[in-house]
C-alpha cells in the first residue's frame, strides 16, 4: 500500500470510494474537483496500484492559522482492517506539520466506534461535542492534536 496526493486522474475512484464509505454527508465530484486544484486542501489516497484506491483523506488549511482540519478520512469497506487509516492518518499529520500546522482537528460521530479508536489510539484527544452535526441528525465529537 502506497500513500500519495491525489491527482485529476483520481476524481472517478475518489467520488466512487465516497459512495462505498459513506451512507450521507459525502463530498461530490465537484467538491473533490475544487479540491485536488485548490492551495488550501491536500487530498490524499492510499492505494493498491495507481487506480485502485483503499483509502482517502481530506485535509483542510486555513491562511493564518496554524490549525490545520481532518475534513474527510475514508476507507473501502473491503479494506477495513488492514492498517489504511493508520497510514492515512500518519500521513495527514505529516503534511500538517510540514505546512506549520501547530494542531490538527477533526470531527467524528459519536456512533463511530472504529474511528474514535483510530483517533484516540492516535494521540487525538476529546475537545467537545456538536449537536445534530450531520445531515441525518448524528452527532458529532470534536478531536484535536498538538502536533508541536
Amino acid at each position: 500500500m502506497r500513500v500519495r496526493r491525489s491527482v485529476t486522474t483520481d476524481l472517478d475512484a475518489l467520488v466512487a470510494l465516497e459512495l462505498r464509505s459513506f451512507d450521507g454527508d459525502r463530498l461530490s465530484r465537484a467538491q473533490y474537483r475544487r479540491h485536488l486544484d485548490s492551495d488550501s486542501a491536500l487530498v490524499l489516497v492510499a492505494s493498491a496500484n495507481h487506480h485502485l484506491l483503499l483509502g482517502s483523506a481530506v485535509l483542510f488549511f486555513r491562511k493564518g492559522s496554524r490549525m490545520a482540519r481532518l475534513y474527510s478520512l475514508a476507507t473501502a469497506p473491503e479494506a477495513r482492517g488492514r492498517g489504511v487509516g493508520t497510514a492515512l492518518l500518519a500521513a495527514v499529520v505529516d503534511a500538517a506539520r510540514r505546512r506549520g500546522s501547530r494542531a490538527l482537528k477533526l470531527e467524528v460521530r459519536t456512533d463511530n466506534a472504529a474511528a474514535i479508536r483510530l483517533y484516540e489510539r492516535h494521540g487525538f484527544r476529546r475537545s467537545g461535542r456538536y449537536a445534530h452535526y450531520y445531515e441525518d441528525g448524528a452527532d458529532a465529537w470534536r478531536y484535536e492534536q498538538t502536533l508541536g
